[in-house]
């Protein structure tokens, strides 16, 4: 996908003009992840990538605008098949002894934040 591989770029760069290229590996993998799965799942909507450095982590947040679910049952099926998804992320964000998750968006925003958190 043209969007994972623009996420990958940008992370990249920026890690690298900041001084912390040991977080290029997994951070870049998890914002193409990311951005994908994110992408299939609101297909033509946009999505919203940050990166930030703190303290001794990056967090990487990508925000997108599948709706939330009204009916329960659906809302616990979509949130299964994201999960489902992203097994490779949760590989990677679990090797670099990291975090991560996704929830719905609050409001006045709406969507789905999705969220990794990668120590030092």
């Amino acid at each position: 996908m043209r969007s994972a591989f623009v996420g990958r770029t940008a992370v990249a760069a920026a890690l690298e003009a900041n001084g912390l290229a040991p977080y290029v590996w997994p951070a870049t993998h998890a914002v193409a992840e990311l951005v994908a799965v994110t992408a299939r799942m609101s297909p033509g909507w946009e999505l919203y990538v940050s990166l930030r450095h703190r303290g001794d982590a990056v967090r990487l947040l990508v925000w997108d605008q599948h709706p939330h679910h009204g009916d329960r049952d659906l809302a616990t099926l979509c949130e299964a098949r994201r999960r489902q998804a992203l097994w490779l992320l949760a590989a990677v964000v679990d090797d670099w002894g990291g975090e991560w998750g996704a929830c719905e968006a609050e409001p006045p925003q709406r969507g789905t934040k999705s969220w990794v958190v990668l120590p030092r």
